[in-house]
């Protein structure tokens, strides 16, 4: 039935949703081409180029401009879109009333083109976002709307598919014809730790916390301890998984490690301040995009406060992966989507 699996890439990123069906495409054998990228930021687009240098296409799309009918045909419609409030008050919460968010953008596509299918990603706080309201005008938009009866959602966690990241996303997949035989991915036990991704050689000592910044963060987080809060930096034991890596400053302060191979203590920056006696580190750049799961050196190229904030913004790479294994395997023998399977649309936890 397909020869080639073509994608649209929509709040694209730096690509970690399409370098995951692609992934899963290879182990078909069958390629993944895509035709049209949407993102704004210019570092992401920068990173994105490196990445897929054999586009025929610029990725630096805003969605809001993009004329549905002028997209070449494609099968399968990528996105990890924002969460945004509906203005559903006394409303059915259909079609029309998610104007002015941008999944109103994704629906449109999918209304025009009719996709075979879509796979889009989320914060686990959509679940609850507006009381469940947006969520549920969501699932009402894709399903009656716009005809994707055999759509179904689950919060994965990272962790659970070979990356040391406790990171949890709610993900949305919808079939317009068949979908009765896909299921999401089982979770796999946990087999990787920080000690697993963590640079094979010494690393910069730039990425080393001063004295005096420790002595700062150790303050704050007494602070708020006082108040009963839990804020402030971690230590993780390199046996353990990460937390939630995300953008700003707390995003790599939560994910502190120990790391005593230093032994050159010359900063290759202006660093103010001592180095700390603990050996305790922020992880690299290239830590991080390990525990997302891309290659090393995926940001490369720009400011490492960028590489950090893109991939905060990113996706788990493997659990893309796998979700995408499942929804190829459904296009390439489609079943039936009945009612008799209704009750596997159910919120699932895991």
């Amino acid at each position: 039935m397909f020869s080639t699996i073509k994608i649209i890439d929509l709040f694209a990123g730096v690509g970690g949703i399409r370098l995951g069906f692609t992934r899963a495409g290879a182990k078909y054998d069958l390629p993944i081409e895509c035709v049209y990228t949407s993102e704004i930021d210019k570092y992401a687009c920068q990173i994105y180029r490196k990445n897929f240098p054999d586009d025929n296409h610029d990725p630096n799309n805003d969605i809001t401009l993009c004329n549905e009918r002028n997209l070449k045909d494609f099968n399968v419609l990528l996105a990890g879109f924002p969460c945004q409030a509906f203005s559903i008050a006394g409303k059915r919460g259909g079609f029309e009333d998610t104007r002015g968010t941008l999944f109103f953008d994704v629906a449109r596509i999918i209304k025009e083109r009719k996709p075979d299918a879509f796979l889009l990603e989320n914060v686990k706080g959509l679940v609850n976002h507006k009381g469940g309201k947006t969520l549920e005008t969501i699932l009402n938009v894709l399903k009656n709307d716009l005809g994707y009866k055999s759509t179904k959602f689950k919060i994965i966690n990272a962790k659970h598919y070979g990356v040391p990241q406790n990171r949890e996303r709610i993900y949305i997949v919808g079939f317009r014809d068949g979908g009765g035989g896909f299921e999401f991915p089982d979770n796999k036990s946990v087999t990787t730790c920080i000690g697993d991704i963590i640079e094979e050689s010494e690393v910069d000592p730039r990425f080393y916390v001063s004295q005096v910044s420790l002595a700062g963060m150790k303050a704050h987080k007494e602070r708020h301890k006082k108040k009963g809060n839990g804020f402030g930096y971690e230590v993780k034991d390199l046996e353990d998984v990460a937390n939630a890596i995300v953008i700003g400053g707390m995003g790599k302060e939560r994910n502190l490690i120990i790391d005593d191979r230093l032994t050159n203590f010359e900063p290759s920056t202006n660093k103010k301040g001592k180095l700390n006696s603990e050996f305790i580190r922020k992880m690299t750049p290239i830590e991080w995009e390990r525990l997302q799961g891309f290659p090393d050196n995926w940001t490369d190229g720009v400011s490492n406060a960028q590489r950090y904030k893109q991939m905060g913004n990113s996706v788990a790479v493997p659990a893309i992966e796998a979700i995408a294994e499942n929804i190829i395997s459904e296009l390439l023998n489609p079943t039936k989507f009945t009612e008799d399977i209704k009750h596997q649309l159910e919120l699932s936890f895991e």
